[in-house]
């Protein structure tokens, strides 16, 4: 008789914020897939991602990050907790350095450091 084991995965939401991505100068191609807007030339522009949890709070993230830094907002989730802002690259970048420095000095949750592409 062969032993099976049985794995089980639940997700615990923590308060943290487990994606923080740019991609920088992304084919226009890209905006269209995903329905954002590419209002300025191709050249600089970049489209930041993130996701939290608990999901709720990409509504202060999305604030945090189109006051900030000038950049539009492409996308807001909150039943998913995911936030994709679009700007130059170094609005994009200060954006989510602002949404960072915040969710993790104000709100107390663990953050990702950014990656790139």
């Amino acid at each position: 008789m062969e032993n099976k084991q049985r794995i089980i995965q639940e997700l615990v939401p923590g308060r943290q914020i487990t994606l923080a991505h740019i991609i920088a100068n992304p084919d226009p191609v890209l905006y269209e897939k995903l329905g954002l807007n590419l209002r300025m030339e191709c050249a600089g522009s970049a489209i930041g991602i993130l996701t939290v949890s608990p999901v709720e709070t990409a509504i202060i993230m999305a604030d945090i990050g189109i006051k900030s830094a000038g950049v539009e907002l492409g996308f807001v989730d909150w039943f998913s907790g995911s936030v994709v802002v679009t700007g130059t690259v170094s609005q994009v970048e200060a954006s989510m350095q602002a949404i960072l420095q915040y969710v993790e000095q104000t709100l107390g949750y663990t953050v990702c450091s950014i990656s790139r592409t």
